[in-house]
């Protein structure tokens, strides 16, 4: 995908893809203010626990651009902002805290911009080797040429790099594994429909956008050989959080055995996370539901529970692939191994 980029920094300013658009409009965002980051993620103009762990890592490096004083309070206030966008990926705090520790070593520093920069782009960096190794892993899951499920995005849009799940398909389809991906359009803010396939539009592999609900029925009817789906926090124990949606289609999958496989970087596992007990699930707000892209579908005035994340049990779950290797049940996780 040589002519797009989901996240580049250059000339002291981060430029992202604006997801909201995609896929009639490819529109790119151009700042160096962290107010503003923190508000793409908020608006999930940015979206991916691990590319936002990358754009937060360089918010922060921006917010001490050309702070001359009151430096350790203007890190602190943009901390706190970065911190409080989007509650269960937790590649976002991942990063940074790993930011925070490198700024309280060096805040004396009158370089203290510059040494920050330096850290994000290795957490940049780091993201776009771990994409490569969990797609290399991922062949691991091919026994046939294959038709492949997914949910959400989770290709280069969702990280640093080209991605976990999608990545893996990627690979898959290069090595002659996957004849056909069905992506589900993962309402309500439909990430399939608009950015999994705009993506593998791009890539030219083989899709068929189905609706959320379609996925049983295609199981039903030998259709699907694999499902493979990213995730946004993942316990020690294996419990996954996901987008919402995840959970269906791991009952469905253990319905009809069905092979089932989360892909994610090392640092989507919490390893003070004992269980999925523990996560915390965002809850949006109810306008994402009664409406599309600013269109009213139903009335204004009715209740919506609208959480963005479900919870996947250990048992219901295949293998988790990241860039160590390919987990097995039992699982007992930490970001080492």
């Amino acid at each position: 995908m040589s002519d797009f980029k989901c996240i580049e920094f250059y000339n002291d300013k981060i430029i992202f893809i604006d997801q909201t658009k995609l896929p009639l409009e490819e529109i790119y965002i151009k700042t160096d203010d962290y107010n503003r980051i923190a508000e793409a993620i908020e608006k999930l103009e940015i979206r991916g626990a691990p590319a936002i762990g990358v754009v937060a890592a360089y918010g922060l490096a921006l917010a001490m651009k050309n702070k001359s004083s009151q430096k350790e309070q203007e890190f602190y206030n943009s901390y706190e902002r970065l911190r409080s966008t989007r509650p269960t990926a937790v590649n976002l705090f991942w990063a940074l805290d790993k930011m925070k520790l490198i700024f309280e070593q060096n805040k004396n520093s009158e370089n203290i911009y510059h040494i920050l920069l330096s850290a994000a782009k290795e957490v940049h960096k780091d993201d776009i080797e771990k994409c490569e190794m969990i797609a290399q892993n991922g062949l691991n899951i091919f026994q046939k040429n294959s038709n492949v499920l997914t949910h959400c995005n989770t290709g280069q849009l969702a990280t640093g790099g080209d991605g976990t799940a999608l990545n893996v398909i990627k690979k898959g389809f290069e090595k002659g594994f996957v004849k056909m991906v069905y992506v589900d359009e993962t309402r309500p803010l439909l990430q399939g429909s608009r950015l999994t396939a705009f993506e593998l539009e791009k890539l030219n592999i083989p899709f068929k956008i189905i609706t959320d609900s379609t996925a049983a029925f295609l199981m039903k009817n030998n259709d699907v050989d694999l499902v493979i789906t990213g995730a946004d926090r993942i316990a020690v124990n294996g419990d996954t959080a996901n987008k919402i949606g995840t959970y269906n289609l791991a009952v469905l999958s253990n319905y009809h055995r069905i092979p089932f496989y989360i892909a994610a970087p090392t640092s989507t596992i919490d390893c003070d996370c004992e269980s999925g007990e523990k996560i915390k699930i965002e809850i949006r707000e109810k306008s994402e539901i009664l409406s599309i892209k600013g269109v009213k579908i139903s009335k204004e005035d009715y209740e919506v529970y609208s959480p963005a994340f479900d919870l996947t049990p250990n048992e219901l779950i295949t293998g988790i692939i990241t860039e160590k290797k390919l987990h097995k049940p039992p699982y007992k996780l930490n970001d080492k191994d």
